[in-house]
């Protein structure tokens, strides 16, 4: 067949990309720049940084960094259990089809949802041993002298450890809330009629329901607890005597208090065998999810 071509001077045939195809580009550019001023040069600079072996001969010279590290562990076994079990506890109470106990959760989001700076702050001062409130209260009702809260390198570290807890708990506990509504109340039901109790449900019906979104959130609030750094800083910044850092506090320690960018980075790289394994089995599940 011969190949017709207009002659109609009206017809308007396109010889290069489409318009569609021009505009897309040039909307997507601005996204590209973005995208390599503010992840690909930081993550670049930061593997630069990484690679300058000064920084380690630094990190694994200072004895500092070996508390740090044992901290970081303590703290994410202990908050991040402790967090998730009682979110997964209170998303029982929250779940129940109350109007107050909806007062409640709006109450309860509120540590949640206010910033991280005015709240944990408030708790400082709350914890200030000469003239905090919670001193005073225990000293005007009881005649108690209370204690050095952030000055005990126990109590002050079991403070960073509640206030994560309290600053996240809400969050996480909505999660399970979410979970446990998606579940049909049918199930509950019937193991109502077959004289099942309160522990037998939670055991048989609702613990299978949510274990897996119980599983991945578990992972998700590791490697989230891992780079608080907020908590930490805002109540004890390490302190006293840097004996309350974890990794996210203490590279910021090196980087900016001591000047030591690479020591800073090296310390990040340094927690990469824990993260990584976790990162790459958080992505399996959603994956192994999302085929099934």
């Amino acid at each position: 067949m011969a190949h017709v071509t207009s002659s109609r001077p009206d017809v308007y045939t396109p010889s290069g990309p489409s318009l569609e195809v021009t505009w897309g580009l040039i909307f997507l550019i601005p996204y590209i720049v973005v995208f390599a001023l503010f992840v690909i040069y930081p993550i670049g600079y930061g593997v630069y940084l990484g690679a300058d072996p000064a920084g380690y001969r630094h990190v694994f010279n200072d004895p500092i960094y070996y508390r740090t590290a044992v901290n970081t562990v303590v703290f994410l076994l202990l908050a991040v259990n402790l967090k998730m079990v009682l979110a997964l506890a209170l998303s029982g109470f929250f779940a129940m089809p109350h109007w107050w106990v909806r007062v409640l959760g709006v109450l309860f989001l509120l540590p949640w949802v206010i910033p991280h700076v005015p709240s944990i702050m408030s708790i400082r001062w709350m914890l200030n041993s000469e003239w905090g409130m919670i001193n005073n209260i225990l000293w005007d009702m009881f005649g108690v002298i209370g204690p050095a809260w952030l000055v005990d390198v126990k109590l002050a570290f079991g403070g960073v450890i509640a206030v994560h807890i309290w600053k996240y708990l809400p969050f996480w506990t909505m999660i399970f809330v979410t979970g446990r509504m998606a579940i049909a109340p049918a199930y509950y039901e019937a193991a109502a009629i077959d004289g099942a109790g309160g522990f037998a449900m939670f055991r048989y019906i609702t613990w299978p329901m949510l274990r897996n979104l119980f599983i991945t959130s578990m992972l998700l609030s590791i490697i989230w607890s891992l780079g608080d750094f907020n908590s930490v800083y805002l109540l004890t910044g390490g302190g006293p005597i840097d004996r309350t850092n974890t990794f996210a506090t203490l590279g910021i320690r090196y980087s900016f208090q001591q000047g030591n960018f690479e020591a800073g980075v090296a310390t990040v790289i340094t927690a990469l065998p824990f993260l990584v394994p976790l990162v790459v089995i958080l992505i399996k599940r959603l994956n192994a999810r999302v085929d099934h």
